[in-house]
């Protein structure tokens, strides 16, 4: 049951009629994993746990670089050398004392991720390659666990939810084991509000899917073009041939 304190902090969410008392106390009893603290995992991480999500655990082996300062904004100049985590931790614990922050400040093998996976209700996608990427699509989808993916780079950004349900594609189902190289914003640049629009994507659709509200983003990859101020949307089907649920 929600405290007086809580129906008050959360009154702006608890207003809407998709939300209401039953869906803020689904958001207060997740566990969401964030894999990356940098440009998206920096939104995604302040604006979850602002809208109340109990449990967050925050996976990353960086450490707070002055170049950082520009977009990632969970962290600030006091935060330079620590480890993300721990900067972003801070600013979380700041913003919502009540939310249960863990930490991971180096890479975790496959085991220990699918343990550590079991047992969230969803896995936010932040990170910048695609090595991580199809481990993390490879153990939600063994798992059952949601996947909220983001990308951004230059001026263009995508996302898109795999809810790993049956004949629903999943992210391999969309990439292939030869795409190209991946490329980073420290050698293609990256426009500062632009990880914020796909961050904050990312945390809207990872709030539908702890609600069970709405339409996810579930075999659409959505395309924003910061330059011209448009999205587009790409339709995809789950493949037969796909080697992790086809």
């Amino acid at each position: 049951m929600l405290s007086d304190e809580q129906l008050l902090k959360f009154s702006r969410q608890i207003l809407l009629p998709k939300i209401d008392i039953d869906g803020q106390e689904k958001i207060l009893a997740a566990h969401v994993i964030i894999i990356g603290l940098g440009g998206l995992g920096s939104p995604v991480s302040l604006y979850l746990a602002a809208a109340g999500v109990g449990k967050i655990t925050l996976i990353d082996d960086d450490q707070v670089d002055l170049s950082n300062l520009q977009r990632q904004i969970v962290h600030d100049v006091n935060s330079i050398g620590m480890n993300k985590v721990d900067s972003a931790k801070n600013t979380l614990k700041r913003l919502n004392p009540d939310c249960k922050v863990e930490l991971v400040s180096r890479r975790l093998e496959s085991v220990e991720l699918t343990k550590l996976i079991e047992n969230a209700t969803l896995v936010v996608d932040c990170c910048d390659n695609f090595a991580t990427r199809f481990l993390l699509n490879k153990i939600c989808f063994k798992q059952k666990i949601p996947l909220v993916s983001g990308a951004a780079i230059r001026w263009e950004g995508q996302l898109s939810t795999y809810t790993m349900q049956p004949q629903t594609p999943c992210y391999r189902c969309l990439y292939e084991d030869d795409v190209s190289n991946d490329e980073s914003c420290a050698h293609n640049g990256v426009v500062a509000p632009l990880v914020g629009v796909i961050g904050s994507m990312q945390a809207m659709e990872a709030i539908k899917v702890i609600c069970n509200v709405g339409e996810v983003a579930s075999g659409r990859l959505l395309i924003f073009d910061g330059l011209d101020m448009q999205w587009r949307t790409i339709k995809f089907k789950q493949r037969p041939d796909c080697p992790v649920c086809g």
